[in-house]
């Protein structure tokens, strides 16, 4: 790991599968795993924006962490879990409950959505959160779906938490923002790379990987690419990068994850391409579009 950071690499914010009689495919949830960390991911996110995790009950949600936990512990791999909500008691129980989970790395925890708190608002929540929480937090700073961004000022002082270990930085550019906080973050402080398309830049200005939701395909392809930017080969991270943008592209043309849920049923790797509502399954062309591209990735 570079400057000691617990969070290097590429995390794979897994979807849920979904069988036919619309329960949680938990054998598809537990391969999928396996899949991914067999192709080099660092990890597995459970419970992400990508799992679906506020349709999914609470004993879905434990069964999904359960099996997902299994794999990670089998394979000596990291798992990381979403536990965040708006309401700051409740994430301190979700955190909590999580205590004792095998390969439990770190907890996810979104920046306070809906109720858009003040910085300080925000920065006491996460605070609060880290305080309670069994494993490191990483924050989840994404504003296009919370309303509220976390600027270099706060992030910053979080990064000097203890029991903080880095952030998902999905602010849809790698922006002068997320520059700040890549040049002066503390060295142990991972800088997750959140939008796909910026994923190599971040690496190569200091970031420490990725949780990638692009990466439920062509899985190496952004491995490697990772592991170019990590080693500073700008040349062979470049031939990457362009070759996974249209795979980009393809799979967020329709709300995540339904498209990738189409490629996946498509490969024959989870038993149907269902989301629950209030999402819809993808349209047929954008599925095609994006195997599509898959295929030319490869």
């Amino acid at each position: 790991m570079t400057g000691g950071r617990l969070l290097e690499g590429v995390y794979v914010p897994l979807i849920t599968p979904f069988a036919a009689d619309g329960s949680v495919a938990l054998d598809a949830v537990e391969r999928l795993c396996h899949e991914y960390l067999e192709a080099g991911s660092a990890g597995i996110v459970a419970l992400g924006t990508t799992g679906e995790s506020s349709a999914l009950d609470a004993s879905e949600q434990r069964a999904v962490i359960d099996a997902c936990a299994r794999a990670c512990q089998e394979r000596g791999a990291q798992l990381i879990v979403g536990a965040g909500t708006n309401n700051t008691a409740k994430t301190i129980a979700a955190v909590q409950a999580l205590a004792g989970t095998p390969a439990l790395t770190a907890t996810l925890i979104v920046v306070p959505y809906y109720v858009r708190p003040s910085e300080a608002g925000v920065v006491a929540h996460f605070e609060a959160v880290a305080a309670a929480s069994p494993a490191p937090v990483v924050i989840y700073n994404i504003p296009v779906r919370t309303g509220r961004n976390l600027g270099p000022g706060g992030m910053l002082q979080l990064a000097q938490h203890p029991n903080i270990a880095g952030v998902k930085q999905a602010v849809g550019a790698l922006d002068t923002e997320t520059l700040e906080i890549l040049a002066s973050a503390p060295s142990d402080f991972s800088v997750l790379g959140g939008d796909d398309p910026f994923l190599l830049p971040t690496v190569l200005m200091g970031g420490a990987g990725a949780i990638c939701a692009s990466a439920h395909v062509c899985t190496e392809r952004f491995v490697a690419l990772t592991d170019c930017g990590l080693a500073g080969k700008v040349d062979d991270g470049r031939a990457h990068a362009e070759a996974l943008l249209p795979v980009v592209q393809a799979c967020f043309v329709e709300p995540n994850p339904s498209v990738f849920k189409g490629v996946l049923q498509a490969q024959g790797r989870i038993p149907t391409p269902d989301v629950r509502l209030p999402l819809v399954n993808a349209s047929s062309g954008a599925v095609e579009q994006a195997v599509a591209a898959v295929d030319a990735a490869r």
